[in-house]
Order: C-alpha cells, then sequence, then structure tokens
C-alpha cells in the first residue's frame, strides 16, 4: 500500500505584494497539506478550505510587536510541525525561515520581484538562513541566491 501521507507546509509572508506573490505559487503546494500564515485575517477567503492562521503586522520599526509575532509564530510552527516553510517575505517569512531552521525545518525564501535592483533587507538576512534562496531578477542571482523566473 503507497503511502499518502501529505508533506506539511507552512506558506507565510506580509500583507499586500507579497501575500499575492505567494498565492501564485499555490499550484506547487497542490499535493500538501498546507497552513497560510499571514498578517490580515480578511485575506482567509483567498485560501478555500485550507488552514490560514493570523499572526501580528510588525516590522523592524515596531520592536514589541514583532517579539509578539515571533512568538506567535513560533506557536504555529510547534503546532502544525512543517517539513518546509515557503515564504516570500517580509518580516513574518523571515521570522519563520529564522525558528524553523532552528527546529529542522527546510526553508525556501522567494525574494520579492519589487526589489529588482538588489534583494530585499529580509532577503538579505534570510540568505544566512535559508536552505533555499530565490530571486525573481536573473542579475542579483549569485552563489548563494538563486534564479528560476519570476513568480508574476
Amino acid at each position: 500500500m503507497a503511502d499518502t501521507k501529505k508533506t506539511r507546509v507552512i506558506a507565510i509572508s506580509s500583507r499586500g505584494g507579497h501575500w499575492i506573490q505567494l498565492l501564485r505559487l499555490r499550484d506547487a503546494f497542490a499535493d500538501q497539506d498546507v497552513t497560510y500564515v499571514t498578517t490580515v485575517p480578511e485575506y482567509r477567503s483567498m485560501v478555500g478550505d485550507a488552514d490560514f492562521r493570523v499572526v501580528t503586522e510588525a516590522s523592524r520599526k515596531t520592536k514589541f510587536r514583532m517579539i509578539v509575532m515571533a512568538l506567535q509564530v513560533m506557536w504555529i510552527l510547534i503546532r502544525v510541525r512543517p517539513s518546509a516553510i515557503v515564504t516570500t517575505g517580509a518580516a513574518p517569512g523571515f521570522i519563520a525561515v529564522w525558528l524553523g531552521k532552528r527546529l529542522g525545518v527546510r526553508t525556501l525564501w522567494v525574494d520579492s520581484i519589487a526589489n529588482a535592483d538588489e534583494m530585499s533587507m529580509s532577503g538579505q538576512l534570510a540568505m544566512q538562513h535559508a536552505d533555499t534562496v530565490l530571486t525573481q531578477w536573473e542579475h542579483l542571482s549569485s552563489d548563494r541566491v538563486q534564479y528560476h523566473g519570476a513568480v508574476v
């Protein structure tokens, strides 16, 4: 009998363009058990019946909120126990990559297409922790950052 157990994936991003780009990767998760995590409760309707979680909106300028968000992400990681984390950034994605690596989770960072001149600040930080880092701009690829095309 074949093992039909699905891989648990956390797909996490902040609001706006980061979220839209994450949703454009949905086909890659079609056969997986996906938990979507973002900062906007109203985005729930965009993922159908998939597991959906919300974390506090935070940035490097809101340090206390960043701590709250980190605790929320950690709680989700402990509860979901994913095999992989996929993110398009920014703060929630970086926190998930950073914490996930410490828990032995495989991580993938897809830097935003909006960053045409250089990797985003979060992407630069994620490069130090993520298993795989992708850019959507060929000229930004390097030994550490791969280019395989654009999401949009």
